[in-house]
């Protein structure tokens, strides 16, 4: 099983939400339909960058880390060339 760590961009507000998942359709539904409810007033959403890891806890660690870049340069240079979907 795969665990994906994934950024999106409401298309509302133009902010962005980083997150993991092993389902990332199942979640992208999710944030689009209104049941998450830090993302609930942002839809609708488009996965704007995605990365795949063999271990949950591996992608806990990348969430965590793009998070802390989050308003960054570094988060500007990730988006920037996410080359997603």
């Amino acid at each position: 099983m795969a665990y994906i760590v994934y950024i999106l961009k409401s298309l509302k507000t133009e902010k962005y939400y980083v997150g993991q998942t092993d389902n990332l359709e199942r979640r992208l539904k999710e944030h689009n339909s209104g049941k998450v409810l830090s993302t609930r007033n942002g839809s609708p959403y488009e996965v704007i960058r995605k990365e795949e890891f063999s271990t949950r806890n591996e992608a806990y660690k990348r969430e965590r880390v793009i998070k802390r870049y989050k308003g960054g340069e570094a988060f500007k240079k990730l988006i920037e060339y996410s080359g997603i979907v």
